[in-house]
């Protein structure tokens, strides 16, 4: 199902990026946002895409999201041009780039939001000077498209994929933690509402609860060092965002001498998450095709920089949006969805250390 629907999406997308190739073209560059020329406007000539990306801990943006993105402008339109940044985590670094990025001749913003509150600002500056703004994988209010995952979807997924797990290890009851996302992103709240929605009536206690700032690894591992000392023994399920947090969980755990490791969920399908759950130490990742979210956001971009209409099925808060399909995925769905839709390869995933679990999968 999953390997399907990325495909059709992907061919859709394909569909309009193609129609989308008619926009005017320049000079091609895709590097650290250096670019000559005052602010552009809408008019004729290459247009200038300035793709903003929020922080380089979690593996997907540099690399994922940023070559995505960059192959679907570039098959929309040889010549046009992306202005790249990344903020490191850093709000007001970001704010920076985007206003230096209007200062080089951006057409359109496509901004993945250190802080979506604090992006507003972002939001506002730019279309106080006509230039539209792309609210990517996390919200901005105000922003004129926004294109994303049902996240609390994402949340409801992961906390049923715990409650699963942890019945599958015949515990009916217990306790378990909550390491959500960070306290600044707004996708966060939405995972965090939507994992309560099934763990709040599932009969488990939600022991401790943590919101990882910046989303970091290191501070969710030293988080979960610190309530093992009183959960020990009665510890059935952790529930990690995403994939990053998780690892730090249970870095945390093993450190602690917790064993056998209880489920523990995760995010973003990243390669070493593969590795932990092929090995037993993570329950479950939530896979969110980003091929198809990037190639959605470049199409979209390409049209507001031409001033015309996004294409959206929905809306969120009065913009218009587009909203993907998260998947959960387990030891037992690898094949058929990361590796079937080409998001890893066999090969990736199965290295010396794993070979052995890939083999009895029956992966490779």
């Amino acid at each position: 199902m999953t390997t399907r629907f990325t495909r059709i999406a992907g061919a859709v997308l394909a569909l309009g990026l193609t129609a989308t190739g008619l926009a005017a073209c320049g000079s091609d560059t895709s590097g650290g946002g250096s670019s000559s020329g005052a602010a552009s406007g809408s008019g004729g000539g290459a247009q200038k895409i300035a793709l903003l990306l929020p922080e380089n801990k979690t593996a997907r943006y540099e690399a994922f999201d940023k070559p995505m993105f960059e192959a679907a402008v570039k098959a929309a339109c040889a010549d046009c041009e992306v202005l790249y940044s990344n903020a490191e985590q850093d709000a007001a670094k970001q704010q920076q780039q985007a206003e230096a990025a209007i200062t080089q001749g951006a057409d359109v913003l496509v901004l993945d939001a250190v802080d979506g509150k604090s992006a507003a600002t972002i939001v506002n500056n730019a279309k106080s000077q006509g230039i539209p703004v792309v609210a990517y994988d996390r919200f901005v209010a105000g922003s004129d498209y926004y294109v994303s995952f049902d996240n609390e979807k994402v949340g409801q997924l992961q906390g049923k994929g715990l409650v699963d797990a942890m019945k599958a290890n015949g515990d009916t009851s217990g306790d378990i933690v909550m390491i959500n996302g960070s306290p600044t992103d707004a996708n966060a709240a939405d995972f965090k509402k939507g994992a309560h929605s099934v763990l709040d009536s599932s009969g488990y206690t939600i022991k401790a609860e943590y919101d990882t700032p910046d989303w970091s690894p290191d501070k969710a591992q030293a988080w979960m060092e610190g309530q093992i000392g009183t959960l020990k023994g009665n510890l059935v399920g952790v529930y990690a965002a995403n994939d990053g947090t998780a690892g730090g969980a249970i870095a945390a755990l093993k450190g602690g001498g917790v064993d056998p490791l209880p489920p523990v969920t995760g995010q973003d399908a990243e390669l070493a998450a593969i590795q932990r759950i092929i090995k037993g130490d993570q329950a479950l990742t939530i896979y969110k095709a980003i091929k198809p979210e990037a190639e959605d956001a470049a199409k979209n971009a390409l049209a507001l920089a031409k001033k015309e209409k996004p294409t959206a099925a929905t809306e969120k808060e009065g913009v218009p949006a587009t909203l993907l399909e998260p998947v959960v995925v387990t030891k037992d769905n690898i094949k058929d969805t990361i590796i079937a839709d080409g998001f890893y390869k066999a090969s990736d995933i199965c290295t010396a250390e794993y070979a052995k679990a890939c083999a009895t999968l029956g992966i490779g």
